[in-house]
């Protein structure tokens, strides 16, 4: 089966499922829009790679390319391959230099560390044919785009609960959460703190 590129269009909180998020992916050379509605975690984790930020401790997926980078494995693509009373599946096709391995994994998953190894993303036609979304240009102004964009950036400042925050205001609340006996968010503000005072 021939494969479609596709990229990422947008990502925004969804419509009809609280929590949720809708993934937006385009065919490449063409009109067809795919949605996935995924979870707040891994539209997150799309959206600081999209944003190109840095969190303060690494998020699962970046431990997963840290991981692979080390063991020289790269992925070489991802292919959402089948799509089975609503939900896609999808697969990372990875390369050691010796040999090559399909891992099954969830669609969201798969972007996720598809935008960190900067590797494509491909489907097949029976897939855009049966939940694809025809749009035509002059349906998707520029301002809705422009909207996407900000969404992607919400979203991800969205996960840095200390984003925003002078280390003087970040002490300030580090003696609450100590007089509050919240001990673990106290450790994750020294944490922020002492990152911010080598930085």
């Amino acid at each position: 089966m021939e494969k479609i590129k596709l990229e990422i269009v947008g990502l925004s909180y969804s419509q009809t499922q609280t929590g949720a998020y809708a993934l937006v992916l385009g065919e490449e050379e063409g009109k067809r829009r795919l949605p996935i509605i995924i979870g707040g975690f891994e539209a997150q984790a799309i959206a600081i790679e999209l944003e190109k930020m840095q969190p303060s401790r690494p998020l699962t997926h970046d431990l997963f390319k840290t991981f692979a980078d080390n063991f020289e494995i790269s992925v070489k693509e991802v292919i959402i391959y089948n799509l089975v009373e609503g939900i896609f599946y999808a697969k990372l096709v990875c390369n050691n230099g010796e040999k090559e391995v399909e891992i099954d994994t969830r669609t969201s998953d798969a972007i996720a560390l598809a935008v960190r190894f900067e590797c494509p993303i491909y489907t097949y036609e029976f897939i855009l044919s049966s939940s694809g979304i025809v749009l035509e240009e002059d349906v998707v102004p520029e301002d809705i785009e422009d909207d996407l964009e900000i969404e992607i950036a919400d979203l991800a400042k969205s996960t840095d609960p200390f984003n925003g925050k002078s280390v003087k205001e970040l002490e300030k609340t580090l003696k609450e959460a100590i007089s509050n006996e919240d001990y673990e968010k106290a450790s994750k503000i020294r944490d922020e703190i002492e990152n911010r005072k080598k930085s």
